[in-house]
C-alpha cells in the first residue's frame, strides 16, 4: 500500500509539473504575438492572461514578473534566428572548418518558401530597434553563447586563435547579410529581388562562394602580415 502511494505521489508530481510547463509555454507564445502586435509597453499582464484564459496571477506565478516573462520572449525569439544547441552542434561536426561554416549558412539561408517572419522575430526586431532594459538579459543569455561558437568556426577558417580580434569582425561579415536574409519581410524581397526569394539554392552556393572567398582572402592577408609582426 505505501509503495502504491509513493508512485501515485510521484505521478502527480511529474503531471503537475508537466502541466506547468505546458502553461508557460502557452503563456510564452500568447505574450509572444501580442507583444508583436503591440509592443512590450502597451501590453499588460493582465491581457496577456486574458488571451491565454489563465488566472491574472500567472504571469508571476511562472516567470516572477512581466519584466522577465519578456525576457523569455526575446531569449526564446533569437532561437528563431539560431538555437544554440543547433550551432554547437555544426560546431563538433566532422569535416573542414569550410563545411561547417557552409552548414552555418545553410541553416540561416534555407527556409520553406513563402514563410513569412514569425511573432517572435517581429518582437526581437522591435528590440532591436529600441532596447529595452531586458536587451542585457538577451546578450547574456542568448546572443554571446552563440557568438562564442560562431567565432570558433569561423577562427578555424582563417586558421587564427579565436580571441584575435579579426575574427569578430570577419564573424560579422559572415553572419550579418544572413540575419537581415532571415528577418527581411518575404513580400518584400518577391518584388525587389525575386531571384533571391525563387531559387534558395543558387543563393546558398552562391553566397558560401562569396563568403569562402572573401574569409580565405583575409586568412591569406593575416598569413602575410604574420611574420611582419614578428619581425618587429
Amino acid at each position: 500500500m505505501k509503495t502504491s502511494r509513493k508512485r501515485s505521489t510521484k505521478a502527480t508530481t511529474r503531471s503537475g509539473r508537466s502541466d506547468g510547463r505546458v502553461k508557460r509555454e502557452h503563456l510564452l507564445r500568447v505574450a509572444t504575438r501580442l507583444y508583436a502586435r503591440n509592443g512590450f509597453d502597451r501590453t499588460t499582464s493582465k491581457e496577456i492572461c486574458a488571451a491565454a484564459n489563465t488566472n491574472v496571477a500567472a504571469v508571476n506565478y511562472h516567470f516572477g514578473s512581466k519584466d522577465a516573462l519578456y525576457a523569455a520572449v526575446l531569449v526564446e525569439a533569437h532561437g528563431q534566428l539560431v538555437k544554440l544547441d543547433v550551432l554547437e552542434a555544426i560546431a563538433r561536426a566532422d569535416g573542414t572548418p569550410l563545411s561547417r561554416l557552409r552548414a552555418v549558412l545553410s541553416h540561416f539561408l534555407v527556409r520553406p518558401a513563402g514563410s513569412d517572419l514569425l511573432p517572435g522575430l517581429r518582437v526581437l526586431v522591435r528590440e532591436l530597434m529600441a532596447p529595452s532594459n531586458q536587451a542585457p538579459t538577451l546578450l547574456r543569455q542568448a546572443v554571446l553563447p552563440k557568438i562564442r561558437v560562431m567565432m570558433s568556426i569561423v577562427a578555424a577558417v582563417l586558421d587564427l586563435p579565436v580571441e584575435d580580434p579579426a575574427v569578430q569582425r570577419a564573424m560579422m561579415f559572415v553572419i550579418m547579410p544572413c540575419i537581415m536574409l532571415v528577418i527581411a519581410p518575404r513580400k518584400l524581397l518577391r518584388k525587389a529581388l525575386p531571384a533571391v526569394e525563387t531559387r534558395s539554392d543558387l543563393l546558398l552556393d552562391e553566397m558560401s562562394r562569396y563568403v569562402v572567398a572573401g574569409l580565405d582572402s583575409l586568412r591569406q592577408s593575416h598569413r602575410r602580415r604574420a611574420p611582419r609582426q614578428r619581425a618587429t
